[in-house]
């Protein structure tokens, strides 16, 4: 069996769409199917397509829905198209779910969201991540935490950055911060915020070796998003074993769980500066936060994503 597996992450994009993308083909592949990544694609010579973006896809969804009435389309659900193009955007992102034979979700609260027809089709995958090869080693000098992402309006990038600001004067945090600005006014603010800023660091796009080298430094993650489908960074980082703060928000709670206690009211520094203290100074709820993060980590395993899209395509 042939797949057409679309997103609108190109093939050097470091983005999260792209990272998806691959990651699924290399589980299609492994289980026997053919795969093709594209940007677009009409699907002719597909038996199936897996779209990742309901509303910046819906072209080759639609396409292929009208090429192929009888062959199975699965949609993948961003979390821009839940959070914001179903009410910018809601002709073409709907038309996407109702074409879509399956929806696929990233985390298990995505229903409370959508419209209630589309809920028979949708399925839970959570995005896997492996271990670290080795046990972290986080600075005894410093004490780090890293964001990590692109600089850009969903994400709320800077937050963390305007947190530290608000660090006693005896604090060592230091944020620091991977991923690439979305454009150029975000690539000025990043840089401006790095120079007036001494505990913020912008070391700009990473590859994902580096990335988890930062996992293994550091004593927390921070994802202080306005919006998330489910972040694969949030799975990376519980498999590494390092705790998570994050932005109190339907795509962060459907990941870590509504009892989590490392959660901060959305574009709230002030209320992050004194998480990011509490972490500092008190280790027993740093443990805490990590002893979580286990327990959801089996969520996240390799196998169990395999797992899972194995019984979809079966059903399809």
């Amino acid at each position: 069996m042939k797949i057409s597996l679309v997103t609108p992450a190109g093939k050097q994009s470091r983005s999260g769409n792209r990272a998806t993308a691959s990651r699924w083909a290399r589980i299609f592949r492994d289980l026997g199917y053919k795969v093709r990544i594209s940007v677009e694609d009409d699907g002719a010579d597909a038996d199936m397509m897996v779209a990742v973006h309901a509303w910046r896809s819906a072209e080759s969804i639609d396409r292929f829905a009208s090429a192929h009435p009888d062959r199975p389309l699965v949609v993948t659900l961003s979390g821009t198209d839940i959070y914001r193009f179903q009410d910018s955007h809601p002709e073409p992102t709907h038309a996407s779910m109702e074409k879509a034979t399956a929806l696929v979700c990233l985390h298990d609260l995505v229903h409370r969201a959508i419209p209630k027809q589309f809920h028979r089709k949708l399925h839970v995958i959570h995005q896997s991540a492996p271990p670290l090869p080795r046990p972290r080693a986080p600075s005894k000098r410093n004490f780090d935490v890293c964001v990590v992402g692109h600089l850009r309006e969903e994400k709320d990038s800077l937050r963390a950055a305007l947190a530290a600001r608000l660090a006693p004067p005896e604090s060592r945090l230091r944020v620091i911060h991977l991923g690439k600005a979305h454009d150029e006014a975000w690539a000025r603010e990043g840089a401006a915020e790095a120079a007036r800023n001494p505990r913020y660091f912008w070391r700009g796009e990473t590859p994902g070796w580096m990335v988890r080298r930062m996992f293994s430094q550091c004593h927390a993650m921070v994802i202080s998003s306005r919006m998330e489908g489910g972040a694969n960074v949030v799975s990376e980082s519980i498999a590494a074993g390092l705790p998570v703060i994050a932005s109190y928000i339907d795509g962060n709670v459907g990941l870590l769980g509504d009892d989590y206690d490392g959660y901060y009211p959305v574009e709230d520094e002030a209320a992050l500066a004194k998480v990011l203290t509490r972490v500092e100074t008190d280790p027993s709820f740093l443990k805490r936060l990590g002893e979580q993060c286990r327990a959801r980590a089996p969520l996240f395993e390799p196998a169990l994503e395999r797992s899972a899209w194995t019984r979809l395509l079966a059903t399809l």
